[in-house]
């Protein structure tokens, strides 16, 4: 069950929470690697994110869901300072990222973002070939042996499924590949630099259900190794993949729970609402 309203001095619970600011007098320890206290977030000095706190647990699958415009986006990309150098985008709170706060003063954002991948809803490859998208993060990060390079872009095209399909044009163009082959590519290129945590905005909502299908047996196979989060306006996709469920209403979390919780047993009217599809 979702435990809330209280100060723990020690939590052990594997699903996501609705948290309180807990006392600044007692030690507290989590098995949550990604705890959102108190965040705030005003764009254009609109209150867009509101007093946000959450706990996500480790190596599942969180799915945001939401009416459009509830702040979905938004709170992904605070958690990885996507945020940073737009002046009209103020954040006020704190981001815990495996203990450490990444709004502290002096946190490298470069090693923060590192953590992350982050899946766009549209396939972005970079203009280069197949290749060269895999290889850029590790190159950047000082990879510089062609031996390690090599095997690191087949490890990672394995990994998502696409080594079978390019392994005879891997020097071609990544805008040559379908929509569905260009995201699993994107994500193959996330991957190779090793992050702790999987973001997605929206990731398959630009795609057809074939590539989708494969898209969500990745992420399933992700959480094996890595902690997800997927923003969705898809309810069967929540339904379908997701281990805990947030739903997110005008900037504020309403309720949050696992799958078969959220779904069977919906706590609040809104979220019933939501459910039955009176609003979208």
């Amino acid at each position: 069950m979702m435990i809330a309203n209280q100060h723990l001095e020690t939590l052990t619970v594997n699903q996501v929470e609705v948290i309180d600011k807990p006392s600044p007098l007692k030690k507290v320890v989590y098995n949550n690697t990604i705890r959102v206290e108190n965040l705030n977030v005003t764009i254009e000095g609109q209150h867009i994110l509101k007093d946000i706190n959450l706990a996500i647990p480790e190596k599942s699958i969180t799915c945001i869901i939401g009416p459009s415009g509830c702040g979905k986006t938004t709170f992904l990309k605070t958690l990885n300072r996507m945020h940073d150098g737009k002046p009209e985008i103020k954040i006020k709170g704190r981001v815990y990222v495996d203990g450490l706060n990444v709004y502290d003063k002096g946190v490298n954002v470069i090693d923060t973002r590192k953590k992350m991948g982050l899946l766009a809803q549209r396939p972005c490859p970079l203009p280069m070939s197949i290749f060269d998208n895999v290889a850029y993060g590790p190159r950047i990060h000082g990879i510089k042996k062609r031996k390690t390079i090599n095997q690191t872009v087949i490890q990672y095209l394995q990994y998502v499924g696409l080594w079978d399909e390019v392994r005879g044009r891997v020097r071609s163009s990544a805008s040559r590949l379908s929509m569905g082959q260009q995201q699993r590519l994107c994500l193959a290129r996330g991957l190779a630099i090793e992050p702790e945590y999987i973001l997605g905005a929206e990731a398959t909502s630009s795609l057809d259900p074939l590539s989708t299908t494969k898209i969500e047996d990745l992420f399933i196979k992700l959480k094996e190794k890595y902690t997800v989060i997927l923003v969705t306006h898809t309810l069967r996709q929540a339904r379908r993949i997701a281990d805990n469920v947030v739903f997110m209403y005008l900037g504020e979390i309403i309720e949050t729970g696992t799958t078969a919780e959220f779904f069977n047993n919906p706590k609040k009217q809104l979220t019933r609402e939501y459910l039955s599809g009176s609003f979208s």
